[in-house]
């Protein structure tokens, strides 16, 4: 190929990626709007397991071109704040997934850890870490897989105090692991980081709004319509349609508890309809309740998911199922 005409496509696939995207050695560039895509290994990071369908969801598409997964880490937060009791839910739907014939999904790893406190001085890199199990298993994770074009993608639905003590411990853990986040608010023109979830440990959220390349994605859904009482005698007649089929009642009616939110925005490419790019806007007080305002910016380290493809999201569940060994 003449050298002008090589030239000329590499530009065009640095143009299609923009700023703070990813390109790979091959020349890809990622699927859909975000800088991370199905090919991505993800970290789980989540407290209670029966609340909404994330790990259902993770499970199913890590076995069907979905990302693989790569950890799964049983947190502790305010609402849910026995680790070792949400580790033992999380073991029991692994345990129903492997059973059903999805595999490559890891064991639990079982995280307690307190919010993190801002230090007297108010900088970063003077909080004293948690050194939490969830945060070690981040950093060691994304030593071993994370590559310049592939970074780990670690899926939160938890305050975000595992990605902050993962820095505290290592602060090159940024340049190997990108955030997606189902957290926060969506704003006229600034998106918060409050609830859900970043109320919770909001000098975690200062930290990780800062060093990490972030995607928060504040466009929920309701996700009663996902598996419906008319749909229970649909599910798979094996281990994990039976955890399903006694999961259902205690799905969250509210939207904003639908976390798995942020694995559909990395496996599927589609299911991301809008993004707008920001910036922690650190200008503001440190406010104790939420993390910072994150504000439009073109060449910002944040994406903000604005829309969903919500009905996406039971139309490749159902696909799925029936794709499990016994239904």
């Amino acid at each position: 190929m003449p050298r002008r005409a090589a030239a000329s496509i590499m530009g065009a696939a640095l143009a299609a990626v923009g700023c703070g995207g990813t390109l790979d050695a091959g020349g890809d560039v990622p699927h859909g709007l975000l800088p991370v895509d199905e090919r991505n290994p993800v970290i789980i990071d989540n407290d209670h397991w029966g609340d909404n369908w994330l790990g259902e969801y993770a499970a199913l598409l890590a076995n069907n071109g979905g990302p693989p997964i790569a950890g799964i880490i049983a947190s502790a937060s305010k609402y849910w704040g026995d680790a070792n009791l949400n580790a033992t839910g999380w073991g029991k739907l692994v345990a129903a997934a492997r059973a059903s014939g999805l595999r490559n999904i890891p064991d639990i790893t079982a995280s307690p850890g307190l919010p993190l406190a801002r230090p007297a001085d108010g900088r970063i890199d003077s909080t004293t870490p948690n050194n939490a199990a969830g945060a070690r298993l981040i950093v060691e994770l994304s030593r071993q897989l994370s590559k310049p074009w592939r970074p780990v993608v670690v899926i939160s639905a938890v305050p975000l105090t595992n990605l902050a003590d993962a820095y505290l411990i290592d602060p090159t853990v940024v340049d190997r692991v990108v955030v997606v986040a189902a957290l926060g608010e969506l704003g006229t023109p600034n998106a918060t980081m409050n609830g859900p979830n970043g109320d919770l440990d909001p000098w975690a959220g200062w930290i990780v709004a800062q060093r990490y390349r972030y995607v928060q994605v504040s466009a929920y859904y309701d996700q009663t319509a996902d598996v419906m009482e008319a749909d229970l005698n649909r599910l798979p007649h094996n281990p994990l349609g039976d955890w399903m089929r006694d999961k259902q009642p205690e799905i969250f009616t509210i939207p904003q508890a639908s976390d798995q939110i942020a694995v559909l925005s990395v496996a599927l490419p589609t299911f991301v309809t809008a993004v707008q790019r920001a910036s922690p806007d650190t200008s503001v007080p440190f406010d104790d309740t939420q993390g910072p305002p994150l504000r439009p910016d073109d060449g910002g380290n944040a994406w903000v998911v604005t829309k969903i493809d919500a009905p996406l999201a039971a139309t490749r569940l159902w696909e799925l199922l029936p794709r499990t060994s016994g239904s």
